[in-house]
């Protein structure tokens, strides 16, 4: 007697990934496992390019408040730095604010990839790095909800209470006064959100269904990932003061 053959993922055209992901992850991880991750990571890059210009203007009085802020800061380290040259300076990161945003896309897409495939080895899970990413690249796309549901509070909010990103946040961060908190303590809380979970668990979802592992082992690789982008935001906000 031979065993049963494993069913055959179903299969559904390849925008349809693009919706289930938020409902049926485990679906799309299954019938996408031996699939490449480029054409999904063009498409999140090109939906964050147009979901960044389409809110730019929503997104402008959260980024005011960044700026003034890290202004302020630069300023009172270095008095040589005059008002003038920050101003320079902000003009040119608003113009090319889309682009960096486009860029970091695939940059950010990376990292997770590259961590996702070491803490699934950690857990032993059978993962390429080809799939790894694919497994990062799908489960980025809860970040664009994240922008829409930004936008959506800094358009809603009294202008007085966007005092930048961690007041619009949907996690433990949106307590503190982004004025007189630690920076480094800032940037870790901001992980600490209703869409870095998201991303973090679809990231377990697709270690289980892709490596073959258990769900806890998967949720253990994935607690990993989101502790080494921790230890990431760390050391640059620090750098940053």
């Amino acid at each position: 007697m031979t065993a049963p053959a494993a069913p055959a993922p179903e299969r559904a055209a390849l925008w349809e990934d693009f919706l289930e992901i938020f409902i049926k992850p485990a679906a799309v991880f299954e019938r996408r496992k031996a699939a490449g991750f480029i054409v999904p990571l063009i498409v999140l890059t090109v939906l964050f390019g147009l979901f960044f210009l389409g809110l730019r203007g929503a997104f402008q009085p959260m980024m005011d408040a960044e700026n003034a802020r890290a202004t302020a800061k630069v300023m009172a380290k270095n008095p040589q730095i005059t008002e003038e040259m920050m101003a320079g300076n902000r003009a040119m990161g608003e113009r090319l604010a889309p682009l960096m945003v486009t860029i970091g896309v695939p940059i950010a897409v990376l990292f997770v990839g590259l961590f996702t495939w070491g803490a699934g080895k950690m857990v032993g899970a059978v993962t390429t790095l080809g799939a790894a990413m694919m497994i990062a690249t799908y489960s980025y796309f809860p970040r664009l909800v994240e922008m829409l549901v930004t936008g959506a509070q800094v358009l809603l909010l009294p202008e007085e209470q966007v005092t930048g990103r961690a007041s619009v946040s949907l996690g433990a961060a949106r307590a503190l006064d982004p004025d007189t908190a630690n920076s480094m303590l800032m940037a870790v809380l901001m992980r600490v959100d209703v869409f870095t979970l998201w991303v973090t668990f679809l990231l377990a979802v697709g270690l289980r269904v892709v490596g073959k592992v258990p769900m806890s082992k998967a949720l253990t690789a994935a607690g990993i990932v989101w502790v080494l982008g921790g230890l990431f935001t760390f050391v640059t906000s620090g750098l940053g003061g």
